[in-house]
């Protein structure tokens, strides 16, 4: 019988957690040196990423990198009421805050908005991914939301156990372009 989104997340998520914290930092640097050598990642002006939140794949390492590189970097802000979610450029860690759920997300007071043809490359993040670009997220759905609109080039950063062969696809789902793993660089099958 297959699995349902959320079997598929909640065996993941487990599977993540149980990560050492040295295998962790491992995959994370090694995926985000995979991060580096990509051309979409060298030639973006401007990166849309979420501020990670452990287990996921750290991406203040990329955010750092990005700063040294003169790219710009936006981060999103989730609208709850709406289900929504808007990006604001980062300058800064500091112009951060924690929201609900532990996250961290710009200060609107701080932070300009950015709109989605601003941002050249958007690192989605998700729990599960399959090699045709299609991901689990954490199911809130304010990505696949998005990505309807949103034109430039996608990429997600996933480590070894986060691959699966085949996820679950609704009509809503928005597959990304390309993934990258601590092995190197998968393009998928499919192109919005």
């Amino acid at each position: 019988m297959t699995e349902t989104k959320k079997e598929i997340r909640t065996r993941i998520i487990s599977e993540l957690q149980s990560l050492s914290k040295p295998v962790y930092e491992q995959q994370s640097y090694e995926i985000a040196q995979n991060l580096y050598k990509h051309p979409l990642f060298q030639n973006a002006h401007h990166i849309g990423l979420t501020i990670s939140k452990s287990p996921e794949v750290d991406t203040l390492q990329i955010i750092r990198t990005a700063w040294a590189l003169g790219k710009k970097v936006s981060v999103p802000k989730c609208l709850p009421k709406t289900k929504e979610m808007v990006f604001r450029q980062l300058d800064r860690f500091d112009q951060l805050e924690t929201v609900y759920s532990g996250l961290f997300e710009p200060i609107e007071a701080e932070t300009a908005l950015t709109e989605g043809h601003e941002m050249d490359l958007l690192l989605v993040p998700g729990v599960a991914y399959a090699k045709n670009g299609y991901r689990i997220g954490f199911g809130g759905g304010y990505y696949d939301r998005y990505l309807i609109n949103y034109k430039g080039d996608t990429i997600s950063l996933a480590m070894d156990c986060q691959l699966e062969e085949s996820i679950p696809a609704e009509n809503h789902d928005v597959p990304v372009q390309h993934l990258i793993t601590n092995k190197g660089a998968i393009v998928v099958g499919t192109n919005n």
